[in-house]
């Protein structure tokens, strides 16, 4: 392969499984190691101001990351690179900026901060990732790319830095069943959407499609009675569903095959999703509609060849009042 060619998603007569072999260190309060989640890595101390969270709108894992950071004020504490939406089989670039250069890191490829950490850092260049600007021997290093814990920490662990009326987005009471509610709503939904369009056989598409809209319906009928997941106030649970449900229309329903129907067909979930892009700035800043459409349409070239990106669909749908609110 070369260094311009993306790589392949789709392994022929099999179904897609996801690399989940992250960076496991984390960023917490006096680098202490958390009662929860990986402790093998390095522990890095909350430090306003010295890390750097790279994070482009075009990918789900990462909006999740610019949401969070919004919903808890702390856009002055940790400050942020945008990739623009496309990359090759390198890297992540910072097209989005003068001169293709990261203002704060001085790089061109999101690469460049993985290898100044591990040489020839041998798995995929992902987003979300976080890097030290603090100067020294990790200045300009990757930290972590561990997405699902990256926002975990951000509201245990920098909790006296948040803003005043910060949501709280793991509420004591529910969490134990929150915790199982995000859990299946990562395996079949978030990961379902991609498992259909990655499916390398027919066998494997249409065990992922069933499973997609199984959860789908699931979550249209939770959202029946409640306005939010976990009953009147926002959560992390719904950060992380309404990554997908934002991308669906636009590029899951066609693009991945996910198209018994289109989430502006089943009312609940149309609303609710409306509800948070409408209600919460977080939601509506950080989702850029043209950004995400290249991206999957220009990366996957492998089920899209000739990198056509469509015109449609109208997404205009997205600021009609939803009344859940």
């Amino acid at each position: 392969m070369s260094q311009d060619q993306v790589p392949s998603y789709v392994e022929q007569g099999r179904e897609f499984t996801r690399d989940t072999r992250y960076i496991d260190d984390r960023i917490t309060r006096d680098a202490r190691v958390p009662e929860q989640g990986p402790t093998e890595g390095v522990m890095w101390p909350v430090e306003p101001g010295r890390y750097r969270l790279i994070a482009a709108k075009a990918c789900p894992w990462a909006t999740r990351t610019l949401i969070v950071r919004q919903l808890l004020g702390l856009e002055d504490v940790i400050s942020v690179g945008l990739p623009g939406p496309t990359h090759d089989a390198r890297s992540w670039t910072f097209d989005l900026d003068e001169g293709g250069v990261d203002p704060v890191l001085g790089i061109h490829f999101l690469r460049d901060a993985y290898d100044a950490r591990f040489p020839d850092y041998p798995r995929g260049v992902t987003v979300p990732a976080i890097v030290d600007t603090a100067g020294g021997p990790t200045q300009g290093a990757v930290v972590t790319n561990d997405f699902p814990w990256i926002t975990h920490d951000l509201f245990f662990e920098w909790r006296e830095h948040h803003r005043a009326d910060a949501p709280d987005l793991w509420p004591a009471d529910v969490r134990d069943e929150m915790e199982q509610v995000m859990q299946r709503i990562y395996t079949e939904v978030n990961n379902g959407v991609y498992r259909c369009g990655f499916a390398g056989s027919q066998e494997a598409y249409d065990a992922a499609y069933d499973r997609l809209f199984t959860a789908l319906d699931w979550l249209e009928e939770r959202l029946a009675d409640r306005r939010f997941l976990m009953g009147e106030t926002l959560t992390e649970a719904d950060v992380r569903l309404w990554t997908t449900l934002a991308r669906f229309d636009a590029v899951y329903h066609g693009h991945f095959k996910c198209n018994r129907n289109k989430l502006s067909e089943m009312p609940n979930l149309w609303g609710y999703a409306r509800d948070l892009y409408q209600s919460f700035p977080a939601f509506r800043d950080n989702t850029d509609f043209d950004q995400i459409k290249a991206h999957y349409y220009r990366v996957h070239v492998d089920i899209n060849p000739s990198g056509i990106v469509p015109k449609g669909p109208d997404l205009s749908g997205w600021d009609v009042p939803s009344e859940r609110a």
